[in-house]
C-alpha cells in the first residue's frame, strides 16, 4: 500500500459523507484506476482495520492496509501496480471476512464472488437522446413498456446481441420503452435480479458493464427508452456481500422485527442510517448518469411503507407515534423523487405499490411520494 499520496477526500467530501448527501459517493468510494495503480475506498465503520486482497497481491491478508479517512468510517489506500480487470474483495475486521466490494462497478461472473477493478471505455452516441427526453416530460406523451427478463429473452445472449434483436422486435410492436427486470449484479438467477449483492455493477454474466452501454445506446439510437427496476427494499443474505458487513449490522437493522423480511428471507436496508440512504440515492442517480437509464420502477414500495408487512401481532415494532408506517422509508422515498427529478429531468419514476397508500404518484409538495407513476 502506497503511503503520502494525496486522499481522493477533500473537505466538501468528507461533510457530504457524514451528511449521507454525497450524490455522487460512487465516484470516491469503490475501485478507481489512477496513475500507477488503483485506489481503493470503503465505508466499514465498525471494521477495525481494513485491507484489500486480489490478483495484485496473490490474495495474501493484511498487505495491503486502507487507512482511516477522518471520521467518515470510510478507509482509503492506494496499491500500487494494480490494474483494469483484476479482481479484488476486501478483508474486514478481526475475522479478515473477505467482502465483495459494495460500490463495485464489475463483478466476477457467478457462482465466484469477487469484485473486478473496471474503467469504462464506451463513448456515447445518444446525447440527441438525452437531450431531447430532459427537455420533455413523461406524462405528455404516450408511453407503452415492454418488461424483459434480459437473460431469459432469449437465452444465450449477451448485452450487445440482446440489443441489435430486441430493439426491432419492440419497434415492430410499437412500445415506446423496454423495462427491464433488474440487472444490478446478483449471482442468484432463480430471484429474477430481485436479490442484488452488486448495486453499483451489471449482470456480468451477460457481458462487460460498458457492454450494457452499448445495449442501452443502441436502443436509444432506435427510439427505444429503457426503463431498470431498482431494488431498495431488501438484500440478500449471502455472507461475502452486504450482509453483516463490518461485522455489525451495517446496511441493515438489527432488530429482526425491522431487518429481517419474512416473506422473502432477505435483510431489510437500514433507512435510518443517512450513510445507507446515501448509498442508494447515489446509486439511483449512478444508474440514470453512468448509464443513461431513462427512468426507474420502484420495487416492492409497499413492503417498504409498512412496519407490519406480512408480519404477525408482535412480529413487528412501531414507529415513534405508535403508527404502522415506516416513517424513514417514506422520507426516502420522498428524497429519492425529489433528487432524481431535479438532477435528470424528464425520467420516469414508477411505484410498484399495491396497496391504498394514499398520493403515490402525487408531488411530495402536497404531501405524496413523488413517483410519476404507479
Amino acid at each position: 500500500m502506497t503511503q503520502g499520496r494525496a486522499s481522493a477526500f477533500g473537505e466538501l467530501d468528507i461533510w457530504l459523507a457524514r451528511a449521507g448527501r454525497h450524490e455522487e459517493l460512487y465516484s470516491k468510494l469503490g475501485a478507481h484506476p489512477v496513475e500507477g495503480g488503483v485506489r481503493f475506498a470503503v465505508w466499514a465503520p465498525n471494521g477495525h482495520g481494513v485491507s484489500v486482497v486480489g490478483d495484485f497481491n496473490d490474495w495474501l491478508p493484511g498487505v495491503d492496509r486502507l487507512e482511516p479517512v477522518a471520521e467518515t468510517g470510510i478507509w482509503e489506500g492506494i496499491v500500487e501496480g494494480a490494474t483494469v480487470g483484476q479482481r479484488y474483495k476486501f478483508q474486514v475486521g478481526e475475522t479478515m471476512v473477505e467482502k465483495a466490494d459494495p460500490m463495485a462497478f464489475q463483478a466476477e461472473v457467478p457462482p465466484k464472488t469477487a469484485s473486478v477493478v473496471a474503467r469504462s471505455e464506451h463513448e456515447w452516441s445518444d446525447d440527441a437522446w438525452v437531450q431531447s427526453r430532459r427537455a420533455r416530460e413523461p406524462l405528455d406523451g404516450p408511453l407503452s413498456i415492454y418488461e424483459v427478463h434480459a437473460p431469459s429473452w432469449r437465452k444465450g445472449l449477451g448485452w450487445r446481441e440482446l440489443a441489435r434483436q430486441l430493439a426491432p422486435y419492440v419497434n415492430d410492436l410499437g412500445f415506446t420503452h423496454v423495462e427491464l427486470l433488474p440487472v444490478m449484479h446478483h449471482p442468484f438467477s432463480g430471484s429474477w435480479g430481485y436479490q442484488v449483492t452488486g448495486y453499483y455493477a451489471p449482470l456480468s454474466s451477460m457481458g462487460s458493464p460498458d457492454d450494457f452501454r452499448f445495449f442501452v445506446d443502441h436502443l436509444h439510437s432506435k427510439g427505444i427508452g429503457v426503463i431498470l427496476d431498482w431494488v431498495p427494499a431488501h438484500f440478500p443474505r449471502d455472507e461475502w456481500a452486504l450482509a453483516r458487513f463490518d461485522g455489525t449490522a451495517l446496511y441493515e437493522h438489527a432488530d429482526p422485527r425491522r431487518g429481517s423480511h419474512p416473506d422473502w428471507g432477505t435483510l431489510i436496508f437500514n433507512l435510518g442510517r443517512t450513510e445507507v440512504q446515501n448509498f442508494l440515492l447515489a446509486n439511483a442517480l449512478f444508474w440514470l448518469r453512468s448509464y443513461h437509464a431513462d427512468g426507474l420502477r420502484v420495487d416492492a414500495v409497499a413492503s417498504m411503507l409498512y412496519l407490519d408487512y406480512s408480519r404477525k401481532a408482535g412480529e413487528w415494532v412501531p414507529n415513534a407515534f405508535g403508527g404502522r408506517e415506516d416513517l424513514d422509508a417514506v422520507a426516502f422515498l420522498k428524497e429519492v423523487n425529489e433528487l432524481v427529478h431535479a438532477r435528470e429531468p424528464g425520467v420516469i419514476s414508477a411505484a410498484e405499490e399495491s396497496t391504498a397508500w394514499p398520493g403515490v404518484s402525487k408531488p411530495t409538495y402536497v404531501g405524496g411520494l413523488g413517483f410519476g407513476f404507479k
